[in-house]
C-alpha cells in the first residue's frame, strides 16, 4: 500500500484518537461546555448562599453593601465588558489567520484582565486596612445588626476571590496562547484553543457582571442605618 503524505498542519494538530478535525473540533467543544457547567454549578452553590443570608439578614447586608467601592466595581465591569471584546476579536482574527492582530488582541486582553487584577488587590487592601475582612479584628463602623456584617464579608471575599482565581488562571493561560500564536501554531483551519478559552474567558466575565450588582449595587440607595 503506498503511503499517503500527511500535511504537516494536520500532522501536527489532529490526535491519533480522532477520525477527522470535525470531530476533534466536536469533542474540545463539548467538552468546554461540560466544564463551564460545573463552574455554574460550582457558583451557583455561593449565590444560592447569598441569597439566602441576604433574606435572613437583610439589614446587615445592606449596610455591608455600602461599605464596597461601587465606583472601582464600575470600573472593573467596564475592564472585564472591554476585555470581552478583545478577546472575541482575538477569535475573530485567528479564524482569519490574521497572526499579527490575533496577538495584538490576545496581548490588550491580559493587560485587562491584569488592570483587572490590580483593582481587586487594590480593593482587598483596603478592606484589610479598614478591618474589613472577617476575623478577630472585624470591624463595620455605623454598620446596623453588626453581628450579621461578616456574613456579606466572608461570601464577598469567599464570591471575588474564587472570581480572581479564575482570572488569574486565565492570565495564565493567555501568556501561553500569546507565545504560541508567535510561534505561528494557529492557523485559520486550526484555532480550536483560542475558540476554546475564549468561551471560558465570555464565562468568567458574565459571572462579575452578576457580582457587581449582587455585591456593590442592591440597597445602595438605602445608606447606613
Amino acid at each position: 500500500m503506498a503511503s499517503q503524505t500527511v500535511p504537516h498542519h494536520e500532522e501536527t494538530t489532529l490526535k491519533h484518537h480522532f477520525a477527522n478535525e470535525e470531530q476533534q473540533k466536536d469533542a474540545s467543544t463539548i467538552g468546554m461546555w461540560v466544564f463551564l457547567v460545573t463552574e455554574i454549578m460550582f457558583f451557583g452553590g455561593l449565590f444560592l448562599a447569598y441569597f439566602a443570608y441576604r433574606q435572613a439578614y437583610p439589614a446587615a447586608f445592606a449596610a455591608a453593601s455600602n461599605k464596597t467601592n461601587y465606583i472601582l466595581g464600575a470600573v472593573n465591569t467596564t475592564v472585564l465588558i472591554c476585555s470581552s471584546l478583545t478577546m472575541a476579536l482575538g477569535v475573530h482574527y485567528a479564524s482569519k489567520g490574521n497572526q499579527k492582530l490575533l496577538q495584538l488582541f490576545l496581548v490588550l486582553t491580559l493587560i485587562l484582565g491584569g488592570i483587572f487584577l490590580g483593582v481587586k488587590a487594590y480593593e482587598y487592601h483596603d478592606k484589610w486596612v479598614h478591618h474589613e475582612v472577617p476575623g478577630y479584628h472585624f470591624e463595620c463602623e455605623g454598620c446596623a445588626d453588626a453581628g450579621h456584617t461578616p456574613l456579606f464579608f466572608s461570601l464577598y471575599f469567599g464570591m471575588t476571590g474564587l472570581h480572581a482565581t479564575h482570572m488569574l488562571v486565565g492570565f495564565g493561560i493567555l501568556l501561553v496562547l500569546i507565545v504560541q500564536s508567535r510561534q505561528g501554531k494557529y492557523t485559520a483551519k486550526w484555532y480550536t484553543p483560542i475558540e476554546m478559552f475564549g468561551l471560558y474567558w465570555h464565562f468568567v466575565d458574565i459571572v462579575w457582571i452578576f457580582l457587581f450588582p449582587l455585591l456593590y449595587l442592591i440597597d445602595r440607595s438605602k445608606g447606613l442605618n
